[in-house]
């Protein structure tokens, strides 16, 4: 297993699997053998790695002949236990129907019930370190990505196996997908990320370089359950607050993945998920490869049978070499959102979209609305910078369609601080002016259109990484406001997909802390608690200060 170099990576003793608080009660660590619901499951296989290391897997085969010898393995690879079943674990507000998936389904994994009747093995593993597998674990990284490639080495080569093996899952079961295509096993015959995060710094602990407090500490906890020592994930974001070595070392080498690739993203992770499903799909090599975008809970999404119906179509061309309607599909399916639950799907022929328009709108702090033409004037506003906002609004006069990166240029003014974290969100509003809710987060109706951060000391752009549509920031260095100091920020707001009706207005919120700062109890929610505001914000527009927000207006396609 490789070891990461150039920094001190900051591990802790892990948490005996036996006493682990809100989890499934662990299964006795021997290997047995047992029949259900169709299936041979082998609880405890062991899995050797190179170095020794025994590595544990429960596998689900179709019990009888069926299962003895031509089986396509789709795995799926995650640190949560392979015990946590997702009927034990989903919540109520996930919008899972239990009727969906049978009682050994893994979290966030495939269906060993379904898929066994397909005629498929499901490999569910605990990676290095995690539970009861051996070692040490280390969260994300070459030397994970290079443990999994020999467990589907080793799946592959089993008597009852075809020699192929594919991954499904989401989040985390997503993300290891790109880090194991990216070493390039023959064996690995197609990849399904469905929705995970692949910048660790921008999408994961440091949001426009303010660090996030909700969702990653938690996500820590979560993986602390070893025999040995597990990477301290929270005290290693803490330790980085910059771009460094540890950043780099998460970094997965999209363009050498070639695998295909049904990749699913959703408008509705906005702070998780969304941009680094997005990002993969753009950069990734596969001549085979498709990409649909929701904008539903992510959990229903994936467990629902239609979305399971195209998953079956999917793996049974690339594993079982049936021809499927796969060949059929469009590279690329958007929901266009006009509101939560409510969604118009799109083909497009290839992401981002090569017909948008970016369009300018443009702030006027004098009156808080959005133009069509900059501000004769320059003019100002301001709010305090922990509890004030500013708002501006565009009110369309045609339907428009906006999908894709938008981003906003701002001119401000820190008054009686060096420092200033922006919280950004575009909002949908009907034509009576009541905010129209979308989907956010895995488990609530009353979210954004999309959102966007930025510390201001984190301005400084890589003009070769960047767009108009989307700044690409360094994050290597802090650039401290002066005292007096207007200066101009470029904030990217991350992507999304939703329609306004002719009478419908865009709000764009500009704050200093979480516009979405109520989630519900224990459940999982982004916060950025630590900022650095203090005193008031001051915005600029209008004439050497001209801030805008630029749109991905798509318009209608045209006839042949």
């Amino acid at each position: 297993m490789t070891e990461p170099g150039e920094f001190a990576l900051i591990m802790r003793p892990g948490v005996d699997p036996h006493t682990a608080p809100n989890k499934p009660p662990l299964p006795p660590a021997d290997y047995a053998v047992r029949t259900e619901s169709g299936l041979v499951i082998e609880r405890n296989l062991a899995i050797p790695l190179s170095d020794g290391v025994r590595i544990y897997c429960d596998l689900y085969r179709p019990e009888g002949p069926a299962g003895e010898a031509d089986l396509p393995v789709l795995l799926s690879w995650g640190p949560y236990g392979k015990h946590g079943l997702s009927n034990q674990v989903f919540w109520p507000r996930s919008g899972v129907n239990p009727e969906w998936l049978s009682p050994l389904t893994p979290f966030e994994g495939a269906d060993p019930v379904r898929w066994g009747a397909k005629g498929y093995a499901v490999a569910v593993v605990d990676p290095r370190g995690a539970w009861l597998s051996e070692g040490d674990f280390r969260h994300n990284g070459v030397g994970e990505a290079e443990d999994c490639v020999e467990a589907i080495r080793w799946l592959a080569d089993q008597r009852w196996s075809n020699g192929k093996v594919g991954m499904t899952g989401v989040s985390y079961l997503a993300c290891i997908q790109f880090w194991a295509a990216a070493l390039r096993p023959p064996e690995l015959a197609a990849i399904n990320p469905w929705e995970g995060f692949t910048d660790w710094y921008r999408e994961f602990a440091y949001h426009g370089g303010i660090l996030e407090t909700g969702f990653a500490p938690r996500a820590s906890d979560n993986i602390r359950f070893s025999l040995g020592r597990t990477e301290d994930t929270w005290e290693n974001i803490q330790a980085h607050p910059l771009m460094d070595a540890f950043w780099h070392s998460k970094e997965i080498d999209f363009e050498a993945i070639e695998a295909p690739a049904y990749i699913v993203a959703s408008w509705a992770d906005q702070g998780l998920h969304t941009r680094g499903t997005l990002e993969a799909y753009k950069r990734i090599s596969s001549p085979q490869k498709w990409l649909e975008v929701h904008g539903q809970k992510k959990w229903a999404h994936y467990y629902h049978p239609e979305n399971q119906a195209k998953r079956e179509t999917f793996f049974d061309h690339f594993l079982k070499d049936r021809q499927t309607s796969v060949a059929a599909w469009p590279p690329v399916r958007i929901e266009v959102r006009d509101r939560a639950g409510a969604a118009e799907i799109h083909v497009e022929q290839e992401w981002p979209i090569a017909r948008t328009v970016a369009t300018p709108l443009w702030l006027d702090a004098a009156d808080q609305r959005l133009a069509a033409t900059p501000a004769g004037a320059v003019s100002t506003i301001a709010y305090d910078a922990h509890s004030g906002r500013a708002v501006f609004d565009h009110r369309f006069d045609a339907d428009t369609e906006i999908s894709g990166h938008a981003s906003l240029r701002l001119w401000v003014e820190a008054e009686g601080s060096d420092d200033m974290d922006l919280f950004v969100a575009l909002q949908k509003l009907d034509a009576a002016g009541d905010h129209v809710g979308m989907t956010f987060y895995a488990f609530f109706e009353n979210g954004p259109v999309a959102l966007g951060w930025l510390r201001a000391s984190h301005r400084e752009t890589d003009p070769a990484r960047s767009s108009a549509l989307q700044p690409f920031h360094r994050h290597e260095r802090e650039d401290m406001l002066q005292p007096g100091a207007i200066v101009p920020v470029d904030i990217e707001l991350w992507p999304s997909s939703t329609r306004f009706k002719a009478g419908e207005t865009l709000r764009l919120v500009v704050q200093g802390s979480d516009i979405y700062d109520e989630g519900a109890p224990n459940l999982p929610f982004a916060r950025h608690e630590r900022t650095r505001n203090r005193g008031k914000h001051r915005l600029y527009s209008g004439p050497g200060r001209e801030s805008c927000l630029l749109l991905p207006v798509i318009p209608a396609p045209t006839g042949d």
